[in-house]
């Protein structure tokens, strides 16, 4: 079936051109808003004499192989719908992100990768994206429950917290990580209470993919998704090196860890967070260290490159999809 005109005139003359404009903005006012700015861009011009330099180069790296990871696992989840080569889901991966930033809580993201799915299996793909985003999410409460365990003898000396609410958040935490777990080893059974739904058949094809998801997919996809968070964390580590952070390995690891688990329940669109990541991740790494300007630094710039910098590159890459429509036209 061929794509509506007006969806190919949408997608080739508005959506991407509006997605870079939006982004440049918004980019533009998250910057100009920043406290002390002026003595920000100093320091950022000292880093690049500074003999560390290369913790920047090494993170700008780091940050092909996160979105590179998140690009083997859309490929191997999608794998039972459509074959999808590693460049081709790397391309969906970034397209999402620039969807994602401009909504809450990312929920864009599947929009960005099903342009990249044959017509007929795009729906199908949004269900099997979602079990991706689960699989991060459980690493993100898990290892920040961790954090939060380790961190809470400090936290509560600081008194930055009651030890009531302290507990009341572990337990929490503990117990949203059980559910998620459950859920995500048994999704088959959520394809047969699905399959009982009144009016369902229509609709069914959505979660049917779901059904090949097998244990042993299941455990690589959070196998990757904690590869990606040490990536995350190696990237902050170095980023406070560079900017004078001085923080034990170790610290870093679990104060971030925590700051993740933070960020991944508040609700918030990702172009707009850059003042509420720095404060959460002023507070807890302030905890070890008493640069915070250092610390809005290395937010900042983790913020550019994994986020800000791929999601340009994600809209640039949707400006192209008039190619791969022709190109679709054509077989067809």
């Amino acid at each position: 079936m061929k794509l509506n005109r007006n969806i190919k005139i949408f997608i080739n003359y508005f959506l991407g051109p509006l997605l870079f404009i939006w982004l440049s903005w918004s980019v533009y006012r998250q910057i100009t808003r920043q406290p002390d700015l002026g003595i920000a861009w100093q320091r950022i011009k000292e880093s690049f004499s500074s003999p560390t330099l290369w913790n920047l180069v090494i993170t700008v790296l780091l940050m092909l192989v996160n979105w590179s990871i998140e690009a083997l696992k859309w490929k191997i989840s999608v794998k039972e719908i459509q074959h999808v080569s590693f460049f081709r889901a790397f391309k969906a991966v970034l397209s999402g992100v620039s969807f994602a930033v401009s909504t809450p809580n990312r929920i864009g993201e599947y929009l960005g990768r099903v342009l990249y799915m044959n017509e007929g299996n795009r729906l199908k793909t949004i269900s099997i994206t979602i079990v991706g985003g689960i699989s991060q999410l459980i690493i993100t409460l898990l290892m920040g429950c961790i954090g939060w365990i380790t961190l809470r003898p400090v936290i509560e000396a600081r008194q930055l917290i009651s030890p009531l609410w302290a507990e009341v958040i572990l337990y929490g935490v503990m117990l949203a990580v059980i559910v998620l777990t459950l859920f995500y080893f048994r999704l088959s059974l959520l394809v047969k209470w699905f399959d009982r739904l009144p009016a369902s058949k229509r609709v069914a094809y959505l979660v049917k993919a779901l059904e090949d998801f097998n244990a042993t997919l299941l455990f690589k996809l959070l196998s990757l998704s904690l590869l990606r968070f040490f990536v995350f964390i190696v990237q902050y580590y170095l980023l406070f090196r560079l900017f004078d952070v001085n923080i034990l390995w170790g610290q870093a690891f679990w104060t971030v860890s925590v700051s993740f688990l933070v960020m991944a329940v508040i609700p918030t669109i990702t172009l707009i967070e850059l003042v509420q990541r720095g404060k959460v991740v002023a507070t807890l790494v302030g905890l070890y260290s008493a640069n915070e300007l250092g610390m809005n630094l290395a937010t900042a710039s983790i913020w550019f490159i994994n986020l800000v910098l791929p999601a340009v590159i994600g809209s640039l890459l949707i400006l192209k999809m008039r190619k791969i429509i022709t190109l679709k036209n054509e077989r067809i």
